[in-house]
């Protein structure tokens, strides 16, 4: 029997374990996703307990709890943090086969240097070494991210957003990583939402010009894509139910966008017409800047209507779509390229289905000015668990070129969470360890570095550019 979670952990075979501990094991971790709030990083927060740390704001816990029959009172309420950590403790045990329980004693070894195994009854000795250690400045928000070797990290930001507290960061000398923010114009792109005709009032005034039609719309738009340039932003990011390709002239858009703004409602259909207007402006603006385009799709959100109006959105209550038309993400993509405007474009489906249509699509769209120009990305939320990204691998590996992959990325709100990157080299040195074992790659460490090396971070590190803040 192998031991809990040791230095093997996940890694079957002598292969793989060279893979991992020789190769992958002590590279930088690039983070081009996430949603960390840059104040905490400008602020260097300090944090009261591991509950405030670790539970806040994590819906994938949450989830975990209410299916364990724990009341909302010990999840988002207004429980002491010590009760909530307790409630999480026991529900952990019961978790055998889930990533939060691989995460969360990975998060346990790598920061508090526990080795333990959290349940009901430990609960009381973690949370007392964990908040000692807590207390010290060597646990602040900035002092996670460097134990955790970090070098960049991408935010989540509204283009109406002042960026700050960014371009507070860039002024700090000897900060050890990089903060840059990420353009998430979703608020702009939902016409059918209440906000709407609020939100552009809004962009109105932080562009600092008057937004009367769709065509004022995308141009105060690209004036606030400057000014995120202008902040070393090189990465857009957009969170869609379907990617829609539904074209229509331009005198339809602007009437779409007067009946909304006019306070008018606008159907389904309209919605995706002026959806792909939107997302042809902004992948062209992209082009322009050399950006990064990230579609993330396939999510149902906000399931329990009761919940929602309770506790509000990202609390834990989405779940994987299944309506996703291939098709139109690839005329969606062919329109841009035969303009000449497609981005580097890295696609996310949260319906594992859909693994093999984005491999195939990718393949169409590649050409001589990257390598690996659109990307299948890592395997996303309900997905980023060892069968997931197992899956996503083979399916990418089987269409088109694993090693030109560029990896992992936490999508999370936790200072916490990067040893999901550990979790992610672990499978797949495992996958491509494997593959080797069984004679269908030859043990070759020259060319076996490359692939794991380029995987884990150096692949990510070419495709995206970062311009260097430290």
């Amino acid at each position: 029997m192998k031991a809990f979670m040791d230095q093997d952990f996940l890694l079957s075979t002598d292969t793989a374990r060279a893979l991992f501990h020789d190769y992958a094991e002590r590279l930088p971790v690039i983070d081009y996703h996430c949603h960390i709030n840059p104040r905490e990083i400008l602020e260097d927060r300090r944090f009261r307990n591991i509950t405030e740390v670790w539970l806040g704001g994590d819906h994938y816990k949450w989830r975990a709890m209410r299916s364990n029959g724990v009341d909302e009172y010990y999840i988002t309420g207004d429980a002491p943090d010590r009760e909530k950590f307790q409630k999480y403790a026991e529900t952990l045990e019961k978790c055998i086969g889930n990533p939060l329980y691989h995460w969360s004693h990975l998060e346990l070894q790598r920061f508090f240097d526990y080795h333990g195994v959290l349940s009901g009854r430990t609960a009381e000795e973690v949370w007392n070494l964990a908040n000692e250690k807590l207390q010290t400045a060597a646990f602040s928000a900035r002092n996670l991210v460097r134990k955790a070797n970090v070098t960049v990290i991408c935010t989540t930001d509204d283009p109406v957003d002042s960026l700050e507290y960014h371009a507070a960061l860039k002024q700090e000398m000897g900060l050890g990583f990089s903060v840059y923010p990420a353009w998430r114009p979703d608020r702009a792109m939902n016409i059918r939402k209440p906000d709407f005709t609020d939100y552009v009032k809004q962009l109105s005034e932080v562009a600092g010009m008057e937004i009367r039609s769709f065509g004022d719309l995308t141009d105060a738009l690209m004036k606030r894509m400057a000014f995120f340039d202008s902040m070393g932003c090189r990465v857009s990011d957009h969170g869609l139910d379907y990617v829609p390709y539904s074209p229509a002239d331009p005198a339809v858009i602007e009437e779409i966008f007067a009946k909304r703004m006019n306070g008018e409602n606008v159907t389904a259909a309209e919605e995706a017409q002026y959806q792909t207007a939107f997302l042809l402006a902004m992948g062209k603006g992209y082009s322009r800047y050399n950006w990064i385009m990230q579609l993330h799709y396939g999510c149902k959100r906000n399931n329990n209507t009761r919940m929602f109006r309770a506790i509000g959105a990202d609390t834990g209550f989405d779940c994987i779509r299944n309506d996703a038309p291939g098709s139109e993400l690839a005329d969606f993509l062919d329109a841009l390229n035969v303009d000449g405007c497609l981005p580097k474009t890295i696609l996310y489906s949260l319906n594992p289905v859909d693994n093999a249509m984005i491999g195939t699509i990718i393949g169409c769209f590649q050409d001589g000015s990257a390598a690996g120009k659109i990307q299948q990305g890592s395997a996303w939320w309900f997905n980023d668990h060892k069968p997931g990204m197992t899956e996503q691998m083979r399916s990418l590996a089987s269409l088109g070129v694993l090693g030109n992959f560029i990896g992992m990325l936490t999508d999370s709100r936790s200072f916490l969470s990067y040893p999901r990157h550990e979790y992610f080299r672990r499978i797949m040195c495992d996958f491509v360890g494997t593959l080797v074992e069984n004679g269908e790659y030859p043990d070759d460490r020259k060319a076996l570095k490359a692939i794991v090396e380029g995987i884990s971070y150096y692949n990510a590190k070419a495709y995206f550019g970062f311009r260097p803040q430290v």
